[in-house]
């Protein structure tokens, strides 16, 4: 099977996007394994497929696959690229579209300065929506990683995040914490690590071990998920830069019942074709 392809990036974060609704894609597990690999294939965090939507009130439906093979509920960085990838192969001439995700619809936005802002609905603190086991009714839980106690704020952004603040984010034991973390037992559906340092009330810098994907270089639902943390533990204000090994994004978020807003680049690569 010749598949058609674009390789892209959103600060680092690397996607295959493929156009499922000029052709028709059904991959299996080994083949978006294959797709993924860094070595026999393409290459990136992500695979990325554009549908039909199926819904009346969303233009368009987006899955996403990540490096193991596995389906997921929501990708940031990838939701940025989704725009850009629609809008320069002439699926859509519209500025602002409404996406269909596992976990509902989002909202990206192309910007006059040419980056994407995406509406990422309202953060999810409640534990069995997340969903997180827990006893405690608190913004900030104990959590057991491999013998050693670490103080996470559970949240969705979609998807599941730990996100814990640490003193220096480059001596941050995400290498070897990180996988511990993903697979919790008090995460049913696994999740992603984050880690936070605090540099001033507007400015963080961060590292995610992702979920099915190891550590990336950006993690959008990621940088949302530590902006709202930290806002919510009186540590930020509303309006956060998040400065990721791969580039930087802007994170706002009014409070309680609010949309998290995230504002980031999208940036294609090349396009090819690989014989799967």
């Amino acid at each position: 099977m010749l598949l058609k392809f674009t390789k892209m990036h959103g600060a680092g974060n690397d996607f295959v996007m493929l156009d499922g609704v000029r052709q028709r894609i059904q991959l299996t597990p080994e083949q978006l394994r294959l797709l993924a690999d860094r070595h026999f294939g393409v290459g990136c965090d992500q695979i990325l497929l554009v549908e039909t939507a199926r819904y009346p009130d969303a233009d368009f439906r987006y899955r996403i696959f990540n490096a193991d093979g596995g389906e997921v509920e929501q990708c940031g960085n990838g939701a940025r690229c989704f725009v850009r990838f629609v809008h320069d192969h002439g699926l859509t001439h519209k500025r602002e579209i409404v996406v269909e995700t596992q976990s509902g619809l989002i909202s990206p936005r192309l910007e006059e300065d040419g980056r994407v802002a995406v509406n990422m609905g309202a953060p999810i603190f409640e534990a069995g929506r997340i969903p997180f086991i827990t006893c405690l009714d608190a913004v900030v839980q104990p959590l057991d990683a491999g013998g050693e106690t670490v103080q996470i704020t559970a949240v969705s952004m979609g998807n599941p995040h730990a996100v814990q603040v640490v003193a220096d984010v480059e001596r941050a034991p995400v290498a070897t914490q990180g996988a511990l973390i993903e697979h919790h037992p008090r995460f049913p559906k696994r999740v992603n690590a984050g880690y936070m340092q605090v540099l001033d009330r507007g400015h963080i810098k961060l590292r995610v071990y992702e979920r099915g994907s190891g550590e990336t270089l950006s993690c959008g639902t990621g940088a949302c998920a530590a902006a709202v943390a930290g806002i919510r533990r009186g540590l930020l204000d509303e309006r956060v830069q998040v400065t990721t090994r791969g580039g930087v994004l802007s994170i706002a978020w009014a409070g309680e019942g609010a949309p998290v807003w995230m504002t980031g680049p999208a940036i294609t690569v090349f396009e090819g074709e690989i014989n799967l």
